[in-house]
Formats: structure tokens, C-alpha cells, sequence
């Protein structure tokens, strides 16, 4: 059974978990929402996380579980955020190389406090600030996936493929629907069902 952590919030509670994770009682991933990494945005964002240092926290979560996979989501364009506070924002991510990450630009959300804070960014550095992250963040990936060329690893098998003798499966820092996938090739289907390790 695997058994996956998701939206983990607040962070202190990881810290219980960890050991686990090491243990391989539950699979080494965590989806945290880190949402950015600009102390005066989480500020105006009312994020706890501005009173932490979290690349320190990942760092000694790592140390404890070196298989860890991170993944998080992440807000660029939240009203009143500056150059400085994105370039802020892309100097952590390529800190805390987190192996899976979202982003979304900001958009007024009916009855949120933040549709009433000044200085709102404009549609068209939003979306170059997102292009900007997503750059960053395709780069880290490319590099954490090419590391495991070569390593033998466990997968859950999800499907096999109709036409040829492929499996598609995920590993342990993979979740359903917004991670990848992994392709298990020239396969003996009759020994492979969906299901299966």
C-alpha cells in the first residue's frame, strides 16, 4: 500500500513524519503549499510561513529522509508583488530545487481580503513572471530526472498500454493526475496488471 501526504500545512507537522517516511511506512513525497517564498508577500498573504526559514527546514527534512520528493504550488502576480520580490521568489526555487512544482497567476477570488490590496500587478507581467518560474522550475526538474537515468526503482503500474508491450506507471514522487509518469518498456503483459509493483 502506498500511502501519499498532500497539501501538508502547517509545516511543523512534517517534522512527525519524517522518520516514517525514512522508514518506508509512507512513501518519502510531500505536496506542501509554499505559495512563495518573499517574506512581505507571505506577509500580505497572512502565510505563517514568513516567520520561517523553510529552505532550512527542507535541508533538515532532506538530512533525515535523503529520498524525499517536494512538491509544491506557487502564487506570482499577488497584489503589490515587485521585481524584487520575484526575483526573491526564483532565487529560493533554485535553492530549494523541489522536484515537482505548480503555478498560477493571481486573479481576484469573490470576498478575499486580497482583492482590496493595493498596487495589483498587470495581466501581462503576470503571465511573463509565470513564464519566467515555469523556465526555473522545467530546468530543476530536467536536471532531478535526469539523475535517476539508470536507477532501478519501484513503480505502480496504472495501465498498460493497448498497442505496445509498455506499462505506464508512477514512482513514489509521482501522484495521480499532476505528476508524471513512468514507461516500463518491452513488458511481458500477461505478468503485468494495473494494480501491481
Amino acid at each position: 500500500v502506498w500511502v501519499r501526504l498532500h497539501y501538508v500545512y502547517p509545516y511543523p507537522h512534517v517534522d512527525g513524519v519524517l522518520e516514517l517516511m525514512r522508514d518506508g511506512k509512507i512513501l518519502p513525497y510531500l505536496d506542501i503549499p509554499f505559495q512563495h517564498a518573499s517574506p512581505r508577500i507571505l506577509k500580505l498573504m497572512k502565510r505563517p510561513a514568513h516567520s520561517e526559514n523553510t529552505l532550512e527546514k527542507i535541508k533538515q527534512w532532506r538530512e533525515v529522509c535523503p529520498d524525499l520528493a517536494i512538491r509544491s504550488t506557487f502564487v506570482v502576480g499577488f497584489p503589490g508583488e515587485t521585481e524584487e520580490d520575484f526575483q526573491c521568489l526564483l532565487d529560493w526555487l533554485k535553492e530549494a530545487k523541489l522536484d515537482r512544482v505548480g503555478c498560477f497567476t493571481y486573479s481576484n477570488i469573490e470576498g478575499a481580503p486580497a482583492n482590496d490590496l493595493p498596487d495589483p500587478v498587470p495581466e501581462d507581467i503576470k503571465q511573463e513572471r509565470y513564464e519566467r518560474f515555469m523556465q526555473v522550475a522545467q530546468e530543476i526538474s530536467t536536471q532531478i530526472l535526469k539523475d535517476k537515468i539508470g536507477k532501478r526503482m519501484t513503480v505502480l503500474v496504472d495501465e498498460l498500454d493497448a498497442e505496445y508491450p509498455v506499462a505506464i506507471a508512477r514512482s513514489y514522487a509521482d501522484a495521480p493526475e499532476i505528476d508524471g509518469n513512468v514507461f516500463v518498456e518491452d513488458i511481458d503483459k500477461s505478468q503485468i496488471q494495473p494494480g501491481q509493483l
